[in-house]
């Protein structure tokens, strides 16, 4: 393991319309039990407890294990107005300290936030690319840290250069397969490989063997059986294929596969 300095991290919405749109839903499964604005609240403490127990980081594996409504309190003190919807960067090191940095998040319909979702027919899809360069699965891949450089690099690459960008990168292993997204989890449309002409298309993402990060609106979606995971390569990738993205902060949003997307 790598001597450099990191801290573990997760990132997600706050959001006051929240708790209304998963209780008009009518979402029993929605895995939070407080129904907070915070979403998934619940698989961000776990993601985070899990990496600090990976690094056998005592203090902070201490301070995730505090109940949800303690470590729902803790977050409330970062949030400068509770009636406006935020981007939240948790970050807790290895002493247990957490910080929590805070930004203003757009104003956006939440029905494509809450399994099963409703994604708008006149939405804009992202520009998903794949990475020219290779990158090898480690504890930075499969734990969210500080340490993005492998993920600032595939965005780099292929001229990422804002967060604002409607774009992603989908990062590869050595062997070809994809991993995830620089910022979200992939999900490809596709028939089982046994009777394929039987059966209907369905939802698959990478699994966590090809290398990438246990994101939480990727549980959330597994847990929902919106989706398998199923190991899938580059050239399996088709041009100008619908695909779909998620992550804690915009929900689940439409991509279109980009192939012949050349590096600056």
């Amino acid at each position: 393991m790598s001597s450099q300095a990191f801290q573990i991290i997760s990132t997600l919405r706050y959001d006051p319309a929240l708790p209304n749109v998963v209780a008009q839903r009518g979402v029993d499964a929605y895995p939070d039990p407080l129904n907070t604005p915070y979403y998934l609240l619940p698989y961000h403490q776990d993601r985070l407890r899990n990496a600090a127990r990976y690094f056998n980081w005592d203090s902070a594996v201490k301070f995730l294990e505090q109940d949800l409504a303690q470590f729902a309190q803790h977050l409330d003190k970062y949030i400068p107005d509770k009636g406006q919807p935020w981007r939240l960067r948790v970050v807790v090191d290895r002493n247990g300290e957490c910080k929590v940095d805070v930004d203003i998040a757009d104003r956006i319909e939440l029905e494509n936030f809450v399994v099963p979702f409703i994604i708008s027919p006149i939405s804009t899809s992202w520009r998903v690319y794949i990475d020219t360069a290779p990158t090898v699965p480690s504890a930075y891949t499969t734990h969210k840290t500080s340490a993005r450089g492998d993920y600032m690099d595939a965005r780099t690459r292929l001229g990422i250069s804002s967060p604002l960008d409607t774009a992603d990168v989908l990062l590869v292993n050595p062997k070809g397969e994809v991993m995830e997204g620089s910022i979200t989890t992939p999900y490809f449309r596709r028939r089982r490989e046994s009777n394929a002409e039987q059966n209907e298309p369905e939802w698959i993402t990478p699994p966590l063997s090809s290398g990438g990060c246990a994101g939480t609106s990727r549980r959330y979606a597994l847990a929902q059986g919106f989706c398998r995971e199923q190991i899938i390569t580059t050239a399996d990738l088709i041009d100008g294929e619908m695909c779909l993205l998620s992550n804690s902060v915009r929900g689940f949003i439409l991509g279109r596969v980009v192939l012949n997307k050349r590096p600056n």
